[in-house]
């Protein structure tokens, strides 16, 4: 099934809004550090999130800390490492969802990503990402390695664009969404999430049983989202046109 773009975002009470990072606010680049961060993106999230009274979200893949250090300290609320971190408001403290990833776990992806050509590794408080986009003949080996550890540790295992991740349980955008949807000022409204990979599969399904919808972010493919977006330049220009719309007044009941 093809999907549509989705309708005006427009200020509401009953209205939560849920963004991933990588592929979504910012398009993907060949080194996580590498990415371009538009100058107002900041504070045109910063502006959205006051406009729908706190109720916007950053879910993001990334650990809270190397998410700001791209955006720079945000007003926002915030959930990193796939929601294994928990900023529930704009300056309120972070709270683990998940236990640390064990040190063995990390340790053998370096030796696997040393095995297999010098694979970047990306370590995060609970959980850790090894990208093969300069090395796809490793995948498969790689991908064996993630399962035995998985096995051994008890972990989650997210295969996204050209990078596998190990994460800690608790540690999904989905649980991020319903810890979200469970606070006083997010309680009863209808959440939208915007995200482009499958690892954002669990929160576009959380927010269709919260009664809300997700909208895809790339090209079409299988995914629980109700509507698409071709790109991060959709992403940015739908955002601000919210944004006029809530400057202007124009709120939707």
């Amino acid at each position: 099934m093809n999907l549509g773009p989705p309708p005006a975002l427009r200020a509401s009470s009953a209205t939560a809004l849920f963004l991933d990072f990588d592929g979504t606010l910012v398009d993907i680049a060949d080194h996580p550090d590498a990415v371009i961060v538009a100058p107002d993106l900041r504070p045109l999230l910063e502006r959205l999130s006051d406009a729908l009274d706190g109720r916007l979200a950053v879910i993001t893949g990334r650990s809270i800390a190397a998410l700001e250090a791209l955006l720079g300290p945000a007003e926002l609320a915030i959930a990193g490492s796939h929601g294994g971190e928990f900023r529930p408001a704009a300056k309120a403290a972070v709270e683990p969802l998940a236990s640390a990833l064990p040190d063995a776990v990390v340790a053998r992806l370096h030796e696997v990503a040393h095995e297999n050509g010098g694979l970047l590794v990306e370590p995060k408080p609970f959980s850790a990402a090894v990208h093969y986009r300069h090395h796809p003949e490793a995948r498969d080996n790689l991908l064996d390695c993630a399962r035995q550890l998985a096995a051994e540790f008890g972990l989650g295992i997210k295969h996204g664009k050209q990078v596998i991740e190990l994460t800690m349980p608790g540690s999904d955008k989905g649980t991020a969404v319903s810890r979200f949807m469970a606070l006083p000022a997010f309680r009863g409204t209808t959440p939208v999430f915007l995200g482009d990979d499958v690892t954002d599969e669990d929160a576009f399904i959380a927010v269709d049983r919260l009664g809300g919808h997700g909208i895809l972010v790339g090209a079409q493919r299988p995914t629980a989202a109700a509507f698409r977006f071709e790109g991060v330049a959709q992403v940015h220009h739908w955002l601000h046109a919210a944004l006029r719309t809530f400057q202007k007044g124009d709120f939707q009941a």
